[in-house]
């Protein structure tokens, strides 16, 4: 039966296979269309995604076609912003892959595309939508904790030619900075938990020796200190030259109590031991790998919101935006070794 929006996909690598997945199981949407740079199939497309798929050779013929209501874009990051931006001109609603862009310009035209088109953006910080941090926010917001003044969360993935990313991701121009290629994820969950803005970033920046990693053409561990405008401060560190497991390492600090990734304690709740952690129920965040993420939850979310004629919760462009901001704050004072104020950021 067809579905209420038609979406073209451009790129077609491993995030794209995840998406048209997630994208043909929500109740209102489907992929109908794929542009590559690789030559592709309609037939064989079609076949292996249930449903009806015409590849394209012509990216803005695809983008022309009235048949289509949304473009997600899957893409190499250098390439989003010009994508993301031709999409806006032709009126398209947007799906986009993290990070926006690697460069902070190329984002503010992004931003001024999307402002100046009135189309509706979803960005891919799904983790915002995992188990975990729907658990984790519903615990602050319903006061477990009370009001947090310190909180840390840090991501550690060790991306080395075993993963797939790597061939592309040790350039610059492709992963820009630890902070942009993944640990993005980490920051974002941050800026979600804490809720204020942010006032000032002081970021430090390293590399290791191995020579798995030494191929990177930018530091590859980071960590960030942020100082909130209500006062509060965080820390989120990526590392994405490590040897380890996967690890979306999460603590918070609050007036009431604190949470130690999936683990809880509170001053609000009778009767608990002191000295023990009580435990709550969700799915940590244990992957990389695109197929766990929680692209269904979050695409459905999308596609109501474009129903109803509002904008995406929780992982809008303007929710995104604002994580860019910070990031680009944090690869500034890293890059100039000083406290960078966020208001030294530009948002036109």
């Amino acid at each position: 039966m067809s579905k209420k929006y038609n979406v073209a996909v451009i790129g077609y690598g491993w995030a794209a296979t995840a998406h048209i997945a997630a994208i043909n199981a929500t109740s209102n949407a489907q992929v109908t269309a794929v542009w590559s740079s690789r030559p592709l199939d309609s037939e064989e497309l079609s076949r292996k995604h249930g449903s009806t798929i015409t590849a394209y050779t012509d990216i803005a013929a695809m983008l022309a076609s009235p048949d289509v209501h949304v473009v997600d874009i899957t893409s190499y990051p250098n390439q989003h912003a010009g994508q993301f931006i031709a999409a806006a001109k032709n009126g398209k609603h947007i799906i986009v892959e993290k990070p926006l862009a690697i460069e902070w310009s190329e984002i503010l035209a992004m931003k001024k595309a999307a402002d100046e088109s009135g189309v509706k953006v979803c960005v891919c910080f799904e983790c915002r939508w995992s188990s975990q941090f729907l658990a984790t926010k519903s615990a602050i917001d319903q006061g477990l904790v009370g009001s947090l003044h310190y909180g840390e969360i840090d991501y550690y993935h060790g991306i080395g030619p075993w993963y797939g990313q790597y061939r592309w991701n040790t350039k610059k121009e492709l992963g820009g900075s630890a902070l942009l290629t993944a640990g993005c994820h980490a920051l974002d969950a941050l800026l979600l938990c804490f809720g204020s803005e942010v006032e000032e970033v002081t970021s430090y920046a390293t590399q290791s020796a191995h020579p798995i990693f030494t191929a990177y053409e930018y530091q590859t561990s980071a960590t960030t200190l942020l100082r909130f405008k209500n006062g509060a401060v965080g820390k989120s560190a990526a590392i994405v030259d490590c040897f380890q497991p996967y690890y979306f390492h999460t603590h918070l600090v609050g007036s009431e109590g604190s949470i130690l990734d999936n683990k809880f304690h509170s001053q609000k709740i009778g009767g608990l031991n002191k000295h023990a952690w009580s435990t709550l129920s969700m799915k940590m965040l244990d992957s990389g790998d695109v197929s766990d993420h929680p692209y269904q939850t979050q695409f459905q979310a999308f596609f109501d919101a474009l129903e109803g004629g509002q904008h995406m919760p929780l992982t809008s462009f303007a929710d995104a935006f604002a994580t860019h901001r910070v990031i680009a704050a944090a690869d500034k004072s890293a890059a100039e070794k000083r406290t960078v104020k966020i208001s030294e950021i530009a948002t036109a």
